[in-house]
């Protein structure tokens, strides 16, 4: 896929996580492509509303993706993520099997953006230091916000975290 794809689903990811704020959840979007482009699965965060740790969007995509197809198939497919998966969404995508990341911004990025709120203590941890441990050789892109459009990602964080 193109780098006008990886920006095509990073902002529909965006949109989501403005979706999962107005439903009163943290602003996390991801989406799963299957290897012809198609979104299979989207979500946003649901860990405020329905009292779930591990409602993360990329643990709850993977959640519903595994339901829905075969490991074999879903390692031809790609999760996207408007900020790095953090560690345990990192291992929901290597255990789920999906074969390729592409977030929007890095962790650190994001840590910026949340500074010390306790609804998101941030780990200092990149994806690929995660993946590298493991035994899948999953690919890692991102992050690949350029200035622009980091600043939309950052839109829906700005004013949130520290605010609520």
């Amino acid at each position: 896929m193109s780098n006008l794809d990886h920006i095509k689903y990073i902002k529909r990811c965006i949109e989501i996580a403005d979706e999962s704020v107005a439903s009163g959840n943290h602003p996390f979007g991801a989406l799963i492509v299957d290897k012809d482009g198609n979104i299979i699965v989207e979500s946003g965060n649901i860990e405020v509303t329905e009292k779930e740790c591990t409602g993360h969007a990329e643990t709850t995509a993977m959640r519903k993706a595994v339901k829905l197809y075969s490991r074999e198939f879903l390692w031809d497919c790609t999760l996207y993520s408007t900020a790095e998966p953090c560690c345990m969404c990192t291992g929901a995508i290597y255990w789920g099997n999906v074969g390729r990341i592409v977030y929007g911004i890095s962790e650190k990025q994001l840590l910026a953006l949340t500074g010390a709120d306790e609804d998101n203590p941030t780990f200092d941890m990149p994806c690929r230091e995660i993946l590298a441990r493991g035994q899948k050789n999953i690919e890692v892109i991102g992050p690949i916000a350029d200035e622009e459009l980091a600043k939309e990602i950052a839109r829906a964080h700005i004013g949130y975290w520290n605010n609520k």
